[in-house]
Protein backbone atom coordinates (compact mmCIF):
# COMPACT_ATOMS: atom_id res chain seq x y z
CA UNK A 1 0.00 0.00 0.00
CA UNK A 2 1.12 3.49 -1.05
CA UNK A 3 1.36 6.16 1.57
CA UNK A 4 1.62 9.42 1.13
CA UNK A 5 5.63 10.94 0.07
CA UNK A 6 5.24 13.86 1.99
CA UNK A 7 3.25 14.01 5.62
CA UNK A 8 3.01 17.46 5.05
CA UNK A 9 0.42 16.56 2.02
CA UNK A 10 -1.57 14.49 3.84
CA UNK A 11 -5.53 15.75 5.20
CA UNK A 12 -5.90 12.81 7.21
CA UNK A 13 -3.27 10.90 8.60
CA UNK A 14 -4.63 7.03 9.97
CA UNK A 15 -1.34 5.09 11.99
CA UNK A 16 -1.95 1.37 13.35
CA UNK A 17 -5.88 1.68 13.66
CA UNK A 18 -7.87 -0.68 15.78
CA UNK A 19 -11.90 -0.80 15.58
CA UNK A 20 -14.04 -3.04 17.97
CA UNK A 21 -17.27 -3.37 18.97
CA UNK A 22 -17.64 -5.92 21.71
CA UNK A 23 -15.63 -9.02 20.88
CA UNK A 24 -15.06 -8.06 17.38
CA UNK A 25 -12.24 -6.53 15.87
CA UNK A 26 -13.11 -4.62 13.12
CA UNK A 27 -9.82 -2.83 11.86
CA UNK A 28 -6.15 -3.82 13.24
CA UNK A 29 -2.99 -1.74 12.53
CA UNK A 30 -4.63 0.30 9.45
CA UNK A 31 -2.61 2.98 7.87
CA UNK A 32 -4.22 5.31 5.46
CA UNK A 33 -2.70 8.38 4.05
CA UNK A 34 -4.90 10.83 1.75
CA UNK A 35 -3.41 13.62 0.18
CA UNK A 36 -4.90 17.22 -0.13
CA UNK A 37 -7.13 17.64 -2.96
CA UNK A 38 -7.95 14.26 -4.06
CA UNK A 39 -10.87 12.18 -4.78
CA UNK A 40 -10.11 8.69 -2.14
CA UNK A 41 -12.72 5.86 -2.22
CA UNK A 42 -13.17 3.17 0.55
CA UNK A 43 -14.49 0.22 -0.76
CA UNK A 44 -14.23 -3.48 0.09
CA UNK A 45 -16.54 -5.90 0.22
CA UNK A 46 -19.70 -6.26 3.36
CA UNK A 47 -18.31 -6.25 6.64
CA UNK A 48 -14.57 -4.64 6.01
CA UNK A 49 -15.47 -1.95 8.15
CA UNK A 50 -15.73 1.23 5.36
CA UNK A 51 -18.24 2.96 6.97
CA UNK A 52 -16.40 2.11 10.39
CA UNK A 53 -13.43 3.58 9.66
CA UNK A 54 -15.50 6.86 7.63
CA UNK A 55 -17.20 7.40 11.01
CA UNK A 56 -13.59 6.82 12.90
CA UNK A 57 -12.37 9.39 11.07
CA UNK A 58 -15.07 12.12 11.68
CA UNK A 59 -14.99 11.99 15.27
CA UNK A 60 -18.59 9.88 15.66
CA UNK A 61 -16.91 6.43 16.73
CA UNK A 62 -13.60 5.93 19.52
CA UNK A 63 -11.45 3.93 18.35
CA UNK A 64 -9.34 1.27 20.56
CA UNK A 65 -6.00 2.03 19.63
CA UNK A 66 -4.05 3.79 17.30
CA UNK A 67 -3.83 7.53 15.95
CA UNK A 68 -6.20 9.30 13.49
CA UNK A 69 -4.49 13.13 12.53
CA UNK A 70 -7.18 15.34 10.68
CA UNK A 71 -5.67 18.80 9.43
CA UNK A 72 -2.45 17.70 10.76
CA UNK A 73 -4.40 17.31 14.12
CA UNK A 74 -4.86 14.23 16.85
CA UNK A 75 -8.51 13.71 16.94
CA UNK A 76 -8.36 10.72 19.03
CA UNK A 77 -9.16 12.34 22.61
CA UNK A 78 -9.71 15.88 21.32
CA UNK A 79 -11.52 17.67 23.71
CA UNK A 80 -15.59 18.72 22.92
CA UNK A 81 -14.10 22.63 21.69
CA UNK A 82 -11.18 21.57 19.38
CA UNK A 83 -13.31 19.26 17.87
CA UNK A 84 -16.03 21.70 16.97
CA UNK A 85 -13.55 23.67 15.56
CA UNK A 86 -12.61 21.08 13.43
CA UNK A 87 -15.81 19.97 11.85
CA UNK A 88 -16.39 23.06 11.02
CA UNK A 89 -13.43 22.59 8.61
CA UNK A 90 -15.27 19.53 6.49
CA UNK A 91 -19.10 18.44 5.60
CA UNK A 92 -20.84 15.15 5.49
CA UNK A 93 -23.32 13.66 3.08
CA UNK A 94 -24.98 10.83 4.82
CA UNK A 95 -26.36 8.10 2.83
CA UNK A 96 -29.72 9.04 3.12
CA UNK A 97 -29.39 12.20 2.63
CA UNK A 98 -30.55 13.03 6.77
CA UNK A 99 -32.22 16.24 5.66
CA UNK A 100 -35.24 17.55 8.12
CA UNK A 101 -38.54 16.63 6.47
CA UNK A 102 -39.87 19.48 8.72
CA UNK A 103 -37.70 21.75 6.98
CA UNK A 104 -37.88 23.00 3.38
CA UNK A 105 -34.24 22.38 1.66
CA UNK A 106 -33.12 26.31 2.21
CA UNK A 107 -33.36 25.52 5.66
CA UNK A 108 -31.95 22.21 6.08
CA UNK A 109 -28.72 24.23 4.08
CA UNK A 110 -28.95 26.62 6.48
CA UNK A 111 -29.10 24.42 9.62
CA UNK A 112 -24.70 24.19 10.12
CA UNK A 113 -24.56 28.01 9.29
CA UNK A 114 -26.90 28.59 12.42
CA UNK A 115 -24.93 26.29 14.50
CA UNK A 116 -21.37 27.61 13.59
CA UNK A 117 -21.91 30.91 12.74
CA UNK A 118 -23.47 34.68 13.95
CA UNK A 119 -24.62 35.12 10.70
CA UNK A 120 -28.08 37.64 10.03
CA UNK A 121 -30.98 35.78 9.28
CA UNK A 122 -30.89 37.26 5.80
CA UNK A 123 -26.92 36.45 5.39
CA UNK A 124 -27.38 33.11 6.04
CA UNK A 125 -30.58 32.90 3.41
CA UNK A 126 -28.26 33.99 0.93
CA UNK A 127 -25.29 31.88 1.58
CA UNK A 128 -27.73 28.96 1.43
CA UNK A 129 -29.19 30.01 -1.70
CA UNK A 130 -25.43 30.17 -2.97
CA UNK A 131 -25.27 26.54 -1.88
CA UNK A 132 -28.17 25.24 -3.59
CA UNK A 133 -27.23 26.57 -6.46
CA UNK A 134 -23.82 25.40 -6.27
CA UNK A 135 -25.18 22.11 -5.97
CA UNK A 136 -26.75 22.12 -9.34
CA UNK A 137 -30.52 22.65 -7.74
CA UNK A 138 -32.88 25.48 -9.82
CA UNK A 139 -33.66 28.10 -7.43
CA UNK A 140 -37.58 27.30 -6.72
CA UNK A 141 -35.59 24.09 -5.00
CA UNK A 142 -35.17 26.12 -1.64
CA UNK A 143 -38.44 26.38 -1.03
CA UNK A 144 -39.10 23.31 -1.42
CA UNK A 145 -39.70 20.13 1.23
CA UNK A 146 -37.17 17.12 1.24
CA UNK A 147 -40.46 14.81 0.10
CA UNK A 148 -41.06 16.91 -2.78
CA UNK A 149 -37.70 16.02 -4.08
CA UNK A 150 -36.90 13.11 -6.65
CA UNK A 151 -33.75 11.04 -5.65
CA UNK A 152 -31.00 13.16 -7.22
CA UNK A 153 -32.17 16.27 -6.18
CA UNK A 154 -32.46 15.08 -2.46
CA UNK A 155 -28.70 13.93 -2.86
CA UNK A 156 -27.64 17.34 -4.33
CA UNK A 157 -30.08 19.17 -1.44
CA UNK A 158 -28.00 16.95 1.09
CA UNK A 159 -24.60 18.36 -0.57
CA UNK A 160 -25.49 22.02 -0.43
CA UNK A 161 -25.56 21.56 3.01
CA UNK A 162 -22.41 19.52 3.12
CA UNK A 163 -20.74 22.33 1.38
CA UNK A 164 -22.56 25.37 3.98
CA UNK A 165 -19.64 25.80 6.18
CA UNK A 166 -17.17 26.00 3.11
CA UNK A 167 -15.43 22.76 3.68
CA UNK A 168 -11.88 21.82 2.90
CA UNK A 169 -12.88 18.49 3.25
CA UNK A 170 -16.08 16.30 2.26
CA UNK A 171 -17.03 13.15 3.16
CA UNK A 172 -19.62 11.25 0.88
CA UNK A 173 -21.34 8.18 2.20
CA UNK A 174 -22.61 5.73 -0.82
CA UNK A 175 -23.51 9.04 -2.97
CA UNK A 176 -25.29 7.49 -5.73
CA UNK A 177 -26.73 4.71 -3.66
CA UNK A 178 -30.69 4.52 -5.28
CA UNK A 179 -29.92 6.74 -8.20
CA UNK A 180 -30.39 5.72 -11.96
CA UNK A 181 -27.45 5.52 -13.91
CA UNK A 182 -27.89 9.03 -15.53
CA UNK A 183 -28.33 10.76 -12.09
CA UNK A 184 -25.76 8.85 -10.63
CA UNK A 185 -23.19 10.07 -13.32
CA UNK A 186 -23.78 13.11 -13.06
CA UNK A 187 -23.62 13.52 -9.56
CA UNK A 188 -20.07 12.25 -9.90
CA UNK A 189 -19.32 14.70 -12.35
CA UNK A 190 -20.68 17.37 -10.04
CA UNK A 191 -18.21 15.92 -7.41
CA UNK A 192 -15.15 16.37 -9.47
CA UNK A 193 -16.18 19.95 -10.86
CA UNK A 194 -16.64 20.73 -7.33
CA UNK A 195 -13.38 19.81 -6.38
CA UNK A 196 -11.72 21.40 -9.55
CA UNK A 197 -13.03 24.91 -8.46
CA UNK A 198 -13.08 24.43 -5.12
CA UNK A 199 -10.36 22.93 -4.00
CA UNK A 200 -12.00 20.70 -2.06
CA UNK A 201 -10.60 16.93 -0.91
CA UNK A 202 -13.43 14.32 -0.97
CA UNK A 203 -13.49 10.54 1.20
CA UNK A 204 -16.53 8.56 -0.13
CA UNK A 205 -17.70 5.49 0.61
CA UNK A 206 -19.11 4.01 -2.33
CA UNK A 207 -19.76 0.29 -4.69
CA UNK A 208 -20.61 1.70 -8.03
CA UNK A 209 -18.28 0.68 -9.81
CA UNK A 210 -18.94 3.43 -12.87
CA UNK A 211 -17.77 6.04 -9.94
CA UNK A 212 -14.79 4.19 -9.00
CA UNK A 213 -13.64 4.21 -12.76
CA UNK A 214 -15.24 8.05 -13.51
CA UNK A 215 -14.28 10.15 -10.28
CA UNK A 216 -11.52 8.72 -8.14
CA UNK A 217 -8.09 9.57 -8.12
CA UNK A 218 -7.05 6.84 -5.71
CA UNK A 219 -9.34 3.56 -4.24
CA UNK A 220 -8.52 2.40 -0.84
CA UNK A 221 -9.11 -1.39 -1.08
CA UNK A 222 -10.13 -2.34 2.69
CA UNK A 223 -9.43 -5.98 3.67
CA UNK A 224 -8.46 -8.65 6.61
CA UNK A 225 -9.07 -5.62 8.79
CA UNK A 226 -6.65 -2.83 7.08
CA UNK A 227 -5.68 -1.54 3.89
CA UNK A 228 -4.88 -4.14 1.59
CA UNK A 229 -4.83 -2.28 -2.08
CA UNK A 230 -4.33 1.36 -2.14
CA UNK A 231 -3.98 2.82 -6.15
CA UNK A 232 -5.85 4.09 -8.87
CA UNK A 233 -8.38 2.50 -10.35
CA UNK A 234 -5.94 0.82 -13.20
CA UNK A 235 -3.68 -0.20 -10.81
CA UNK A 236 -5.84 -1.41 -8.57
CA UNK A 237 -7.35 -4.02 -10.49
CA UNK A 238 -4.32 -5.34 -11.79
CA UNK A 239 -3.65 -6.48 -8.40
CA UNK A 240 -2.92 -9.97 -7.44
CA UNK A 241 -4.47 -10.22 -3.85
CA UNK A 242 -7.69 -12.32 -4.16
CA UNK A 243 -10.16 -10.35 -2.08
CA UNK A 244 -9.29 -7.57 -4.65
CA UNK A 245 -9.44 -10.00 -7.73
CA UNK A 246 -12.72 -11.46 -6.83
CA UNK A 247 -13.95 -7.80 -5.93
CA UNK A 248 -13.23 -6.75 -9.44
CA UNK A 249 -13.44 -9.74 -11.97
CA UNK A 250 -16.93 -10.22 -11.76
CA UNK A 251 -18.98 -9.41 -14.49
CA UNK A 252 -19.98 -6.17 -13.11
CA UNK A 253 -16.54 -5.27 -12.61
CA UNK A 254 -15.45 -6.40 -15.90
CA UNK A 255 -18.55 -4.11 -17.91
CA UNK A 256 -17.67 -1.02 -15.47
CA UNK A 257 -13.94 -1.23 -17.00
CA UNK A 258 -14.87 -1.82 -20.46
CA UNK A 259 -16.67 1.22 -19.70
CA UNK A 260 -13.97 3.06 -18.45
CA UNK A 261 -11.86 1.96 -21.60
CA UNK A 262 -14.44 3.11 -24.30
CA UNK A 263 -15.18 6.46 -22.35
CA UNK A 264 -11.22 6.98 -22.45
Amino acid sequence: MALSANPADAVITVRGLRTEFDATVIHENLDLDIRRGEIVALVGGSGSGKTTLLRAIIMLLKPAAGSIHLFGQEIIGIGETAAFRLRRRFGMLFQQGALFSSLTVRENVAVPLREHTRLSRRRIAEIADLKIALAGLPADAGNKLPRELSGGMLKRAALARALALDPALLFLDEPTAGLDPVSAGAFDELVAQLKESLGLTVVMVTHDLDTLWSATDRVAFLGERRVIGYAPMRELTQAEHPLIRAYFEGPRGRAAREQACRAK
